[in-house]
């Protein structure tokens, strides 16, 4: 089976090797930049390279042509063109792009064209909601579900103290994009870094929580009148964030002039701000993702909590982010491909979660590649 990886950013590339470790498929990687190309096919003779600008529909429906599963690993300004190019192409994928518009807009033209797509398949959204979905089908009634997650450098370094484990602008776009929860049963919308507070997680210490649109599905596939999630980074980014966005930082619009071009405040944004960002070699990073899951069951109240923490990994010189988001998706394109999972349309990960043998098959792939969800069930 030949399968191609859209990207071969932060995460796009470690999934391409990860693809082609088991021998399972043909692998490609599609990607503008000749030098990341370059030096990924370098290091892995068996992956093929394919150099392309991804945003162009035309150029993209050729690079899917030859392939029969394709990981949507674009940047989430693309994601939502990219999904819909690899629909119309009629080809089976998994998607990680974190994208603003509804997926759930494109289930018809997915089911049309006998199309299996499971979106939003990282961390969380992704294995995650996974779980929570799990979680809440052992309940009668759930009422809350509040989680936390996030990724950092172990090492908090001045003046960023942050490294940017994805792509920088999908980090931008979590600071700028209102955030939609569920609170007494009515959807909310709050800015995003908005509502910060102090948690104190193991082996981590103190970090802060604050508000991003990162429930997504969850708001439509689970009924609890309460659902929220939240971005952990170190004390005190919130407000670095807040700052830049409110000042116009962030800003798309092209109303700055320089050298005679108009650019957007966020291109010199990015010029600025994202080298500070970069992971270094010497670099280690951690996720960690919490979620706790309250309600009823035969009468009495009942409390879940999934924990995971992961590090990055000395020996493959694989990030953490990469590790728990890629990895959720190449072993969900290898259900996919092995018709463990063959759900025609949009799936979100949540629908993984509705079928042990897929969670089964995901728990064991993850731990083999030594990251554990742990559920710990009280009451």
């Amino acid at each position: 089976m030949k399968a191609v990886v859209l990207g071969a950013g932060r995460v796009g590339a470690p999934m391409a090797v990860d693809l082609l470790s088991e021998n399972q498929f043909e692998v490609a990687v599609a990607d503008r930049d000749p030098v990341v190309l370059e030096s990924l096919t370098k290091q892995h003779s068996g992956l093929q390279a394919i150099r392309e600008d991804l945003s162009d529909a035309e150029k993209l429906a050729a690079v899917l042509e030859p392939f029969d599963l394709v990981i949507n690993a674009v940047p989430g300004f693309m994601g939502y063109a990219t999904a819909r190019t690899i629909i119309e192409a009629g080809k089976n994928s998994v998607c990680i792009a974190f994208y603003e518009e509804d997926p759930f807009s494109l289930d018809p033209i997915a089911k049309k064209n006998g199309v299996t797509m499971i979106m939003d398949c990282g961390v969380y959204p992704g294995m995650g909601s996974a779980l929570i979905m799990e979680a809440a089908l052992q309940f009668d009634a759930v009422h809350s579900v509040l989680t936390y997650v996030g990724g950092l450098p172990k090492i908090r370094e001045w003046p960023s103290e942050y490294k940017a484990v994805f792509s920088p602008i999908d980090v931008i776009e979590e600071y700028t994009r209102p955030a939609r929860f569920v609170e007494n049963g009515y959807e909310v919308t709050r800015p995003a870094l908005s509502d910060a507070e102090y948690i104190s997680f193991p082996k981590v210490g103190t970090l802060e929580a604050f508000n991003t649109d990162g429930l997504r599905t969850l708001r439509k596939t689970i009924d609890a009148p309460n659902m929220k999630e939240k971005t952990l980074r170190y004390p005190g980014h919130a407000e670095k964030m807040k700052m830049l966005r409110e000042l116009g930082f962030f800003s798309r619009e092209k109303s700055i002039e320089v050298d005679g071009k108009q650019v957007s405040p966020l291109e010199l944004t990015s010029q600025v701000l994202f080298p500070n960002w970069i992971m270094k070699p010497e670099d280690r990073d951690f996720t960690v993702f919490q979620s706790i899951i309250e309600g009823m069951k035969d009468g009495r109240r009942l409390r879940r909590r999934i924990d995971m923490y992961d590090e990055f990994c000395p020996k493959t010189g694989v990030t953490s982010m990469a590790r728990t988001t890629g990895y959720t998706a190449t072993l969900a394109a290898r259900m996919v491909a092995n018709g463990l999972y063959s759900r025609k349309g949009i799936s979100p990960p949540e629908f993984m979660g509705k079928h042990p043998a897929c969670m089964a098959f995901m728990r064991k792939g993850l731990a083999a590649r030594g990251i554990e969800y742990k559920v710990t069930i009280e009451g």
